[in-house]
């Protein structure tokens, strides 16, 4: 065969090998094009396991926590006498970042804040709307104020409760999963049974000392894994080996002031849903990648909160995500929860 012939054959050769491994390239599962987000883990303390979710600051604003606001009397939220609205007033020069789920403790009944919202400085009185999370009560409470609401220490726990409150939007389904979550811890912590029995406040059930007892051990083994490490921007849970929900936000400090609330709320369900009988399949990265990606992708549908807050959602078969957006950041988001339905 000629010199001419060989080139040529050696050349189309080489052509096909090129396209085989780019090929086998493409079809090669890799953890790190599943989503723009680094994980680290897991991390894990009896059935629950948690990844943090690495990245870098897409904001340097700063907020005040709700909690934290409450704590240093910079923020007043009103009881208006409504179910499903209650006011709020800004008394400081700061932002202050209220996420939907944060329970308000007092009022004629416990509440949680139904969406995100911003509350800007000097804001003066502004609604927001909210949920009842204590069926039963509807008058003053012991020493507490039932004018205005005096703390915000807990958030709402259990994947069902949370879509009850952001999909389904339904005061009676809160009040239903309010009472399942109750029913299942009472059913995990046998000492703390009468008392949640005789309850209807989600608020007072978390702070009854025998389910904190319980809890302890999990924020114990967990509370620290964010020590040295700088660039942490939220995380993703699993409870009995299936992944859960997850919380990212636009920065570290942002995610650092929240993680104690959102950790003790995952705690929470963890005993909730604590199975001695069952055996849990280890969760794997690529799984927790996939979960947060897949969440991105169904169509996106928008509802403005205020003039400042937008909130976007995609939901699909499997998965429901909220994207909260500051308009005054240029529509920047500031939390992403993703929660797994099914």
């Amino acid at each position: 065969m000629k010199p001419k012939h060989l080139t040529t054959i050696t050349f189309f050769c080489l052509l096909l090998a090129v396209g085989l491994f780019i090929n086998a390239v493409a079809q090669k599962p890799d953890a790190a094009a599943n989503s723009s987000y680094r994980l680290s883990g897991p991390y894990t303390h009896g059935n629950l396991t948690v990844f943090l979710v690495h990245g870098k600051d897409l904001t340097k604003k700063t907020f005040l926590t709700l909690q934290e606001a409450l704590a240093q009397k910079k923020v007043r939220v009103y009881e208006t006498k409504d179910v499903n609205e209650l006011a709020i007033r800004n008394l400081s020069n700061q932002d202050i970042y209220v996420q939907a789920g944060d329970i308000v403790r007092g009022g004629d009944q416990d509440r949680m804040i139904s969406m995100d919202f911003i509350v800007p400085p000097n804001s003066g009185r502004m609604p927001i709307a909210a949920f009842c999370v204590e069926s039963g009560r509807w008058s003053k409470r012991g020493n507490e104020e039932n004018a205005s609401f005096g703390s915000s220490e807990n958030m709402i726990a259990t994947k069902d409760l949370k879509l009850a409150a952001k999909r389904e939007r339904s005061q009676e389904a809160v009040w239903k999963n309010v009472k399942v979550a109750q029913d299942k811890l009472a059913a995990n912590v046998d000492a703390a049974a009468p008392a949640l029995v005789n309850t209807s406040s989600f608020e007072l059930s978390v702070e009854n000392a025998k389910v904190k007892e319980t809890m302890e051990a999990y924020i114990k083994a967990l509370s620290g894994i964010l020590q040295n490490k700088s660039d942490v921007i939220g995380y993703v849970f699993a409870i009995n080996g299936h992944v859960n929900s997850a919380d990212v936000y636009a920065s570290r400090a942002l995610f650092a002031k929240l993680w104690p609330k959102l950790l003790k709320a995952s705690a929470v369900e963890a005993v909730a849903e604590s199975n001695k009988d069952a055996e849990a399949t280890p969760v794997v990265s690529e799984v927790v990648h996939t979960f947060l990606t897949d969440s991105e992708k169904a169509r996106a549908e928008e509802r403005q909160v205020t003039r400042r807050v937008k909130v976007v959602t995609r939901e699909d078969e499997k998965n429901i995500f909220f994207e909260t957006q500051d308009r005054a950041a240029n529509d920047g988001w500031v939390h992403r929860n993703y929660i797994r339905k099914q």
